[in-house]
């Protein structure tokens, strides 16, 4: 039997769980379940409340893992981008034992050192932002594996951050009975799922990851992670003053969102799209409220990206990816040429996880996947053997379907044949 080689990647988002499982088999990502679990634990970047995070973080595995019939033992997980800080380490590999051939062992040797070059007080090392390989001074478009020399040299790009975030984090899911398989950035997961980190090798792109109480955003040039920066202002800023004069949920705010079509205030009608009965009152909402509380909020939120990445425009021909749940807001498509600079929307179409929530746990195995092509690591992210007696079940119940109702159908059809 063919090996699969499944991977569970995790995000603690705002106010959710994200958990997505996925099948990687041949080269080919396969998406086997996606859960959501809501939590309250999270505000401003900071955990206020472990607990429900960690309930969120057991309700979302344990969901897929009835779905799936087996355990989730450890994870990928999607770390903040909070104060990431890269870092560039060249160093040379010499091939000392007489073979002048370029092995997985040596390239291993120089990414090791790479990574134990510096030590930071306040910084973790995340995932690896890039990694070049120089033979005789020349680049190599590919790992030189095999490759005949005495010497060759890595340029190993690495993105820290900062450290207290990523123990927080990290000891969320120890508690919630998960080992961690490996970190990645949360911002880097959906560079890779978007494809602009490949994009940026021929124009720089400033990606945005629109989440609801934040806004990420990360320089990438040259196939690289240049530097990040997060804004504290989410797309639930563009609902918040309709929550709190109505007080409505988190949810139904959304949901709001997902209804606004016009992207100017004059063009909405007075038609109610909303009513909710609350305990001591009835709540509408018309189109046309919609639009003048959300709208003005929206553009706001559009002119401090401009007005902070205006230096980087100024001597950089760059273009905006916006992506993230926020990407799904419809009225944004109307408001690209708001920005300073070309911009678009990028829609998840990985079948099986359809919607910008999945962007970052999408991402995160692509890095891990790349990473995997050096470190060459076996391990998976559930019990194989109760994947292998899932799949033997899966398989069996075939065979019986086969066997039996599909068989006697076949037997009904070749006797009405024969008539």
């Amino acid at each position: 039997m063919a090996k699969k080689n499944v991977y569970a990647a995790l995000e603690i988002a705002d106010s959710e769980i994200r958990l997505v499982v996925a099948e990687i088999f041949n080269d080919r990502s396969n998406v086997l379940r996606v859960e959501r679990a809501e939590h309250h634990g999270i505000r401003d970047g900071k955990i206020t409340d472990e607990k429900a995070v960690i309930q969120a973080i057991e309700q979302a595995v344990q969901q897929a893992q009835g779905a799936l019939g087996y355990h989730i033992e450890r994870v990928l997980l999607a770390i903040p981008a909070k104060k990431v800080h890269p870092v560039n380490n060249r160093v040379q590999i010499e091939i000392e034992d007489g073979t002048h051939t370029v092995r997985r062992f040596h390239v291993q040797q120089g990414l090791k050192s790479a990574m134990m070059a510096q030590r930071f007080e306040k910084e973790e090392l995340v995932n690896v932002n890039k990694i070049d390989y120089f033979i005789d001074g020349i680049r190599q478009e590919k790992i030189p594996l095999g490759m005949d020399t005495e010497v060759f040299d890595m340029e190993v790009d690495l993105l820290y951050a900062d450290k207290e975030t990523v123990y927080a984090y990290a000891a969320l899911v120890e508690k919630a009975g998960l080992q961690i398989l490996d970190l990645v950035l949360d911002i880097y997961g959906a560079a890779k799922e978007t494809g602009a980190l490949l994009q940026s090798k021929d124009r720089p792109v400033i990606l945005i990851d629109l989440e609801a109480d934040h806004t990420t955003l990360a320089f990438l040039n040259q196939n690289k992670m240049a530097f990040t920066t997060v804004l504290s202002k989410g797309y639930s800023s563009f609902i918040q003053s309709l929550k709190e004069e109505y007080s409505l949920s988190e949810a139904a705010a959304w949901r709001l969102l997902e209804n606004l079509f016009d992207s100017r205030e004059v063009d909405a009608s007075d038609v109610v799209i909303y009513i909710e009965q609350q305990e001591d009152r009835r709540v509408e909402i018309t189109k046309k409220q919609l639009a003048e509380a959300v709208l003005p909020k929206i553009r706001s939120w559009i002119g401090d990206i401009n007005a902070g990445c205006m230096p980087i425009l100024e001597s950089t021909p760059a273009r905006y990816l916006i992506t993230g749940q926020g990407a799904g807001i419809p009225a944004l498509r109307q408001f690209v040429n708001a920005f300073n600079a070309p911009a678009s929307l990028y829609h998840v179409t990985t079948i099986g996880a359809r919607n910008g929530a999945y962007v970052v746990p999408l991402g995160m195995m692509y890095a891990w996947e790349d990473i995997n092509k050096v470190s060459n690591r076996e391990v998976t992210s559930v019990n194989n053997n109760e994947l292998e007696e899932s799949i033997e079940s899966i398989t069996r119940y075939g065979k019986e379907q086969e066997g039996g109702f599909t068989k006697k159908l076949r037997k009904a059809m070749l006797a009405n044949n024969k008539e």
